[in-house]
């Protein structure tokens, strides 16, 4: 079903990483850089450091240091990229001199860099974990021993090992009254806001299907070429770089830009799918050795019966379509219609989504929300509000992964099994050094083992599954399920014939 709104696809919110150096971890770097004569004093300032310095990174450090309520400021960088850090120091110093203030001391390289950049910070201030997803939970419990708040980019894990990890260590975060927030700006959505209590309130009656829509042209570095050792010695450097094609360092493409669409879909629903049948699969990926396929298609199922639909394509020369929507029992609502922002977000009182059937439409301009999710955040630590937002990422990374692994295992999967799964694509994950091996080694030809749906069942790729002891989770028993017919009246007991004679 086509919307009303027609205005051209958004184009992605992140530059990606582009090259690596090879540098001793935990060095300090970019002596020469003039930083500008501004320095953090007075205790009413909160302090940023920014772990993560590709596009991402860059642009929530932007974000924060816009910030006008309180006046916030960078002190600290790491990456595991010299270059990296370097262009992303540049560009936020070009754009926000008078909040940066990141000595030469304080950029750090290394997969140990991380702590430098933490030790940096005071008890309030704001760690900014931005780098592949791999990397979360490592980050996020030095950041809680340390006691600083944090702000991480979405998705947060993507398997259930990691999630059961995240979770384990968000009680700690709790119990220190860290404030938590968690990149899926979407909820930050003023308008998007708006049109879930419209929904809630029963404006276009109760949802029974929502469909989202990823349909673009390659995107990000989810798309690769064979490695030439030459230019680039380091495997590991070399993946990390390009981490939208390894499952390991980010769940794939799928997992990190799907995974809006799917969670602003399921805020509406204000539920949980939980499970979910996929197809997908590579079908002109040329000389590309990256573990993606290039179309997905999954449909979500909801405790009371209720459908999501998610539509994820990377293809050129093809239709494309930003969107999600969803349908009630009186109506249907638009809840993005050309990318993230603005949503324009409104509601019809009929299932066609035409000017004369709007009931409601949000009100334009649109506050941006990449900027309002940082808003929030640190309007919480000023006020010491409770501010967690753990659980829900959770929840919608770990909702993500299940149509990912759907897809990629040929089987149906459900959301208690994928959060119990014993399967985690880098459990070492934490032990990674500069100049030691990828977690995902190329075979002789230089690629790397691909999903088999049907083929493989119990794993997204041909490698031994890494059994997580991890403590489960407990969930209640499935209820049992209703028979789709009444059940058959037993067929009375043929009379016997020597009864007849004698009544005769």
């Amino acid at each position: 079903m086509n919307t009303i709104i027609t205005d051209p696809a958004a184009s992605s919110r992140r530059e990606f990483l582009k090259t690596t150096t090879k540098t001793a971890a935990g060095l300090s770097v970019l002596s020469g850089i003039t930083l500008p004569n501004v320095h953090a004093a007075g205790s009413d300032e909160i302090r940023t450091a920014l772990i993560g310095c590709g596009g991402r990174g860059t642009g929530a450090a932007s974000n924060a240091m816009g910030i006008q309520k309180r006046v916030t400021r960078l002190v600290a960088m790491a990456d595991v990229s010299e270059k990296r850090l370097k262009g992303s120091f540049e560009a936020l110093s070009t754009k926000h001199p008078d909040r940066m203030s990141v000595s030469e001391d304080a950029k750090f390289i290394g997969f140990d860099a991380y702590k430098n950049a933490i030790d940096s910070l005071r008890k309030g201030d704001v760690a900014i974990f931005t780098t592949p997803v791999a990397f979360r939970w490592v980050h996020f419990k030095y950041a809680i021993e340390k006691g600083v708040n944090i702000f991480m980019e979405k998705p947060i894990c993507t398997d259930g090992p990691t999630a059961r990890r995240l979770l384990a260590l968000n009680e700690e975060a709790k119990k220190k009254n860290l404030k938590v927030g968690v990149g899926l700006m979407c909820r930050h959505c003023r308008v998007r806001g708006e049109l879930f209590n419209r929904i809630q309130d029963g404006e276009i009656g109760d949802l029974l299907l929502m469909r989202a829509y990823r349909m673009q042209g390659p995107v990000g570095s989810a798309f690769t070429l064979p490695r030439d050792p030459k230019v680039d010695p380091s495997e590991l450097q070399w993946q990390i770089q390009r981490f939208h094609s390894f499952l390991w360092a980010s769940g794939g493409g799928f997992s990190d830009f799907n995974i809006h669409n799917i969670d602003e879909a399921c805020w509406m629903k204000n539920d949980w799918p939980v499970e979910v049948q996929a197809s997908g699969g590579r079908s002109d990926r040329g000389d590309y050795i990256d573990q993606n396929f290039d179309h997905y298609s999954c449909e979500y199922t909801f405790k009371d019966g209720a459908k999501l639909f998610l539509e994820g394509r990377t293809a050129i020369g093809t239709h494309n379509q930003f969107a999600t929507q969803v349908h009630g029992t009186k109506g249907s609502a638009i809840v993005s219609t050309a990318g993230h922002f603005p949503s324009k977000a409104m509601t019809f009182n009929s299932q066609k989504m035409q000017r004369s059937n709007i009931i409601w439409r949000g009100k334009q301009p649109e506050p941006n929300p990449y900027d309002l999710e940082w808003q929030d955040l640190i309007d919480a630590i000023v006020a010491d509000k409770p501010y967690n937002e753990v659980e829900r990422g959770i929840k919608s990374s770990v909702t993500t992964a299940m149509g990912r692994a759907a897809a990629h295992t040929g089987q149906v999967v459900r959301y208690d099994d994928y959060i119990n799964s014993a399967f985690e694509f880098a459990p070492g994950v934490d032990k990674l050094t500069l100049d030691g091996p990828a977690p995902l080694i190329a075979d002789a030809n230089g690629k790397y083992p691909v999903p088999q749906p049907g083929i493989l069942k119990d794993r997204e790729y041909a490698m031994e599954p890494q059994a997580n002891p991890f403590p489960l989770i407990p969930m209640p028993p499935a209820p049992a399920e209703e028979p789709l017919s009444p059940p058959e009246r037993p067929k009375p007991a043929a009379k016997k014939k020597e009864e007849k004679k004698a009544k005769v």
